[in-house]
């Protein structure tokens, strides 16, 4: 691998580690999900590009279409994540809940 893969690689390491010490340190599970929600793509696409090179046309583009996927599907998770701990959560006010359906 090329030099500009290895530091790719290692930005992804270092932004998986970063995510691992916020759902760490981090108090309730809408921060931790965030935090494990933003870092995971960014993370994924960095390595991504970094081996897209070594694997060729094919491989690139077999990882092209799991980016792809990636990208579509983990805001929607993410977001259902955020809906069932809300859900659950029985210290919030129904009074003022800007979740609940009318």
């Amino acid at each position: 691998m090329n030099p500009l893969s290895w530091v790719l690689v290692y930005l992804g390491v270092f932004v998986v580690v970063l995510a691992a010490i916020g759902l760490i340190k981090f108090t309730t599970s809408y921060a931790r999900i965030h935090a494990a929600g933003k870092a995971s793509p960014i993370a994924f696409l960095l390595v991504a590009v970094a081996v897209a090179p070594e694997l060729g046309w094919d491989g690139a583009g077999q990882i092209l279409i799991a980016t792809g996927a990636l990208i579509l599907t983990l805001p929607v998770a993410v977001h259902l994540l955020f809906r069932a701990i809300h859900a659950s959560d029985p210290g919030s006010d129904p009074d003022i809940d800007e979740l609940r359906n009318p």
